[in-house]
This record gives structure tokens, sequence and C-alpha cells, in this order.
């Protein structure tokens, strides 16, 4: 008898008394509703903890602050991506920005060394941010091609968790969820960051 022979006999042993058509019936089960409240300041800088984690450059910013530290996020960049739907005043001066649109193909999404967006929103307990690629946001492409992908969050958009933002989102739009910079381990748990999108991701909390 082979291998394979030796496991169906003994699959088929352990199925000798299991009804050929075994009635099934639904499991009862009560899904909790999500919160809709806003979140906590304490959910907030949890969202903050969570997403240096995963080794994110995160800061805390007032609203009239963001142009600037924007500006400095960038520094060292010489072309950076901005969607359709960014607001203009948080563009930085002195870059060269190419302005995404389906025009504009991954060759050039690659030569660019950076891209700023907005967010859809932020979860609190997983630090995911989440892009259903609106205004300001950009395509999946556009925010996973450059190197360094800063994106502004606000304290008002973040949820406390996976249930909120699924019950938020609208599930027609494309999504991304976003949880730290792209990166990845071999068998011997050697960090490789940049590999399948941005090396740097730098998040601007604004609130």
């Amino acid at each position: 008898m082979t291998a394979r022979e030796e496991i169906l006999a003994k699959a088929r042993r352990a199925l000798v008394d299991v009804p050929d058509s075994a009635p099934e019936a639904d499991v009862p089960y009560v899904r909790p509703q999500p919160s809709t409240a806003p979140a906590t300041p304490e959910q907030v800088e949890q969202f903050a903890e969570r997403v240096a984690d995963y080794r994110a450059v995160v800061e805390r910013v007032a609203p009239d602050a963001v142009a600037d530290r924007l500006r400095a996020a960038v520094e060292g960049a010489r072309r950076i991506v901005v969607p359709p739907g960014f607001p203009a005043y948080l563009v930085p001066d002195g870059v060269e920005t190419v302005h995404d649109g389906p025009d504009v193909d991954v060759a050039e999404l690659d030569r660019c060394d950076g891209v700023v967006s907005t967010a859809a929103l932020g979860i609190a307990t997983t630090g995911t941010i989440v892009l259903d690629h609106g205004a300001g946001q950009g395509r999946r492409a556009a925010t996973l091609v450059p190197d360094l992908h800063v994106c502004v969050v606000r304290a008002d958009q973040v949820v406390a968790g996976v249930p909120e933002a699924v019950s938020t989102l609208d599930a027609s739009r494309p999504q991304t969820w976003i949880s730290g910079p792209s990166a990845t381990s071999d068998i011997e748990l050697d960090r490789v960051e940049g590999v399948h999108g941005p090396r740097t991701l730098h998040v601007l909390l604004v609130g």
C-alpha cells in the first residue's frame, strides 16, 4: 500500500459512521454591533502608539502646523506624487510634483521619491490606515510604488477597532489597508523593508 492509499484508507475508516448527507443546521450567533461613538483621546493615542510599533514615523500635529511638518517629512525628496483632491495648501514648495492620474504610468511613479496622501480612516487597536482611494488618497499604485509615503490622518478619522472600520467604510469602494511600512522576513527572521511597497511610512496625525 502506498502512502497515498494508506492516508485515504484512514480517512475512509474515520468517516465510516458519518451519514452520506449529514443535515446542515445554522449555528445561532449574535453579532455585536460596532460602536458608532467617536474615538476617545485614549484611542487616538493608542492608534499613534500602534503605528509607531510598526517602525513607522508618527507625529501628533496641530492643524495649523500640518503644512510645515509635511514639508519637513519630504525633505530630501526630489519628486513627489500628489493625488487628485489633495489639499493644495499642503503641497510643499521646492520639490517637483507629479500630479497623479491615468496617464501617469508605473515607471513614472517609480521615478518619484515619495507620495503624499490623506486617508479614509485609522484603526486604533491595530494602527492600521485605510485608504478607500477617494479625494486626496490616490490610486493604489501611487501609494505603493514610491519609497516614501507621507499620510495625513485626522484624529476624528480614528475608529476604535476593525468592526467599526468595516461598518464605516463603503464596501463598494476599493480599499487598501496599511499597517506600517512594507516589510518581509526570511526564514531566519531577517527583516527587509520596502519589498512590496514604501520603505518609509510617515504619518501626520492631526488634532
